[in-house]
């Protein structure tokens, strides 16, 4: 994989397009409709543009790299399954105890040499062209600006390589990158990720924080950017045990930091703790807009690159995505992970329209009362788990997880609001529908027992109960049940918001013979025949202690959240493409969509 557009021309039926396109939109709303179509494809734009600025880029943009399933099983090299199996036969290692026992582990431990990266004395290719300070402009990168909101342009995928105050520990991350001018970027830096911490190292020192950023290189550096490793272990780490050989580091130009030898381009410099500056917004993976708020700064000493680098990047916003295949093979490889703190977890899923850490399901073998709550609490007190809102446990004769229609019928008819639990708990960053940022609402919903005992006394046909509920409330606008055939079906409401959803729900309580599950979503930019996107849009718009009520029935507000909510911090837009953009690449025949699509994925905004 030294050449990646060469690997996945042989790999990954690369699209190539050689049309001058706009890095501002224009490439990344191509990339944002490829990765949502069936087989979709990696891209190589050959010629992308900045017409804004007049620039023509001298080196090509590649998107969608983990483009679907299998290209992600090729890059791997293997299936992450098998990956899972080695490393739960490493945590599983005991001490030899006889000499034959010895020599059976000397395969096993001499392979594990090539875990741990090497560093070379040698420069890299990534460092055969090197710009100077004085010549440092960050607008000779094709860095892209995804959405028509975003406040900049933004690196998506950079490689953040950072390192402890005394320089024992080193981390990898991906952050996204905002470009402010020619020189200075800024740093995203979740409070919660290692980067962070070791910023907070340096501020307490007053010393600026050396940082190096890659773009570029192996797939896989990539993937270990993002993978959920434990606090002070280098990701890297991950990239010799799937590849069996050793990721070979070299020295930054301008401090101590080691990166990957063939990575395309690597951008240096400093944070200083006395700078901060607003970044945002920006569309993120959530598929709404991150909010503008201060963060610190990279002021830039050095870029170098190869010869003729290759500017990787991605698009974030609604699912699905690229990230749905990366975040695939992290389930799989991190399971055995789990289980040191969840014995009997048999498998677990994070659904890609749930985002990932806004639900997770959970099959585990149930072996006393209370065994599901005590995973719950487990979940959410270890790592990057403890940012999951909801988490749903089923027991060993569920069916497979992602089977969707399966196994939310087999929840459906064990869902009991006596199992729910909501409690209060660290949420992610991102995180839009706390009443205050980092804390916010858990949900769990232990649905690993035997079926419930009733369903609905008296069901209603939509119509008919629709009726019932507009002679209520004038407001609601449509209805539709799913999943009616179960003990608990799902009446699903949407609404022209003019008051709180509290005093809706208070008000057709007066219809509860009809109803198990009650979900209340936005008439403007919902479908009610989409439940794909449905449960996007509810996972993502609840709080859990605020949204969510037991009796007289399930009730759940997935509603746009404002003052008449009680609620006062800024409620963010969804990411929505722009609309003559897309008209224009559909002119050009360089998209091919109908209002279906754009629908079915809430390209538009429509009401």
């Amino acid at each position: 994989m030294n050449d990646v557009v060469e690997w996945l021309k042989e790999n990954g039926n690369l699209k190539i397009i050689d049309e001058p396109l706009d890095v501002e939109l224009e490439i990344p709303h191509i990339a944002y409709i490829e990765v949502k179509s069936e087989n979709s494809r990696p891209i190589l734009f050959t010629n992308p543009i900045n017409r804004a600025k007049g620039i023509e880029y001298d080196m090509p943009v590649l998107m969608n790299i983990f483009a679907n399933k299998e290209l992600t099983r090729k890059i791997f090299g293997k299936h992450p399954d098998t990956i899972a199996k080695g490393i739960d036969k490493l945590l599983k290692l005991k001490p030899p105890k006889g000499f034959i026992e010895k020599l059976k582990m000397i395969p096993e431990l001499f392979a594990l040499k090539n875990v741990f990266p090497k560093r070379l004395k040698s420069t890299g290719e990534s460092q055969e062209i090197i710009v100077r300070k004085k010549d440092i402009d960050l607008d000779r990168l094709p860095i892209l600006k995804t959405w028509e909101e975003d406040g900049g342009a933004f690196i998506t995928m950079g490689q953040v390589y950072t390192q402890s105050l005394d320089g024992n520990m080193q981390n990898v991350g991906m952050y996204r990158l905002q470009q402010y001018d020619k020189n200075h970027l800024g740093m995203h830096w979740q409070i919660h990720k290692d980067a962070s911490h070791f910023f907070d190292q340096y501020q307490r020192a007053g010393k600026k924080t050396p940082v190096t950023v890659a773009i570029g290189g192996a797939p896989l550096y990539i993937w270990c950017g993002q993978a959920p490793m434990p606090h002070g272990m280098f990701e890297m780490l991950l990239y010799g045990f799937v590849r069996g050989k050793n990721a070979k580091l070299v020295k930054s130009i301008t401090n101590d930091i080691y990166i990957p030898r063939d990575v395309d381009i690597v951008i240096e410099g400093f944070v200083d703790p006395e700078k901060m500056e607003i970044e945002g917004p920006f569309g993120d993976h959530t598929g709404y807009y991150t909010l503008k708020e201060p963060y610190p700064i990279m002021e830039i000493e050095t870029i170098t690159m190869k010869r003729n680098p290759v500017f990787q990047a991605t698009v974030v916003g609604k699912p699905p995505l690229e990230d749905k295949y990366m975040g695939w093979a992290t389930e799989r490889i991190f399971l055995p992970m789990l289980k040191p703190m969840a014995p009997d977890l048999i498998d677990y899923y994070m659904p890609e329209n749930g985002v990932f850490h806004n639900l997770i399901l959970g099959k585990m073998k149930t072996l006393y009362k209370g065994h599901a709550q005590q995973f719950m609490h487990a979940f959410w007190g270890v790592g990057q788990m403890s940012f999951v809102k909801h988490a749903i446990f089923v027991n060993e004769d569920a069916p497979e997880l992602e089977d969707d229609i399966a196994i939310t019928e087999y929840i459906l008819n064990r869902l009991d609001p006596k199992k729910i639990l909501i409690t209060e708990g660290i949420i992610d960053a991102l995180d839009h529908t706390a009443d205050e940022s980092l804390v916010g609402g858990k949900l769990g919903i232990d649905a690993t027992g035997m079926e419930v005992e009733y369903g609905v006394k008296t069901p209603l046909a939509d119509t008919i109960l629709l009726q019932k509920m507009q002679e209520i409330d004038s407001n609601i606008l449509e209805l539709k049940q799913y999943f009616t055939h179960t003990k608990n079906p799902i009446c699903l409401i949407t609404v022209n918001k003019t008051e709180s959803m509290k005093n809706i729900i208070k008000k057709v309580e007066v219809l509860k013979e009809h109803i198990k599950v009650l979900i209340i979503v936005d008439k403007e930019n919902n479908q009610i025949d989409n439940p794909y996107m449905l449960l996007w849009r509810t996972v993502n718009n609840i709080d859990a202690q605020r949204d969510v009520v037991l009796e007289p029935f399930i009730a759940i507000d997935g509603t746009n959240k404002s003052q008449i909510d009680g609620f006062n911090r800024e409620w963010p837009k969804d990411t929505h493409c722009t609309k003559e953009v897309l008209e224009s690449l559909q002119a050009r025949g360089l998209i091919d969509i109908d209002d279906e699509f754009i629908k079915r994925f809430g390209l538009l905004e429509f009401n």
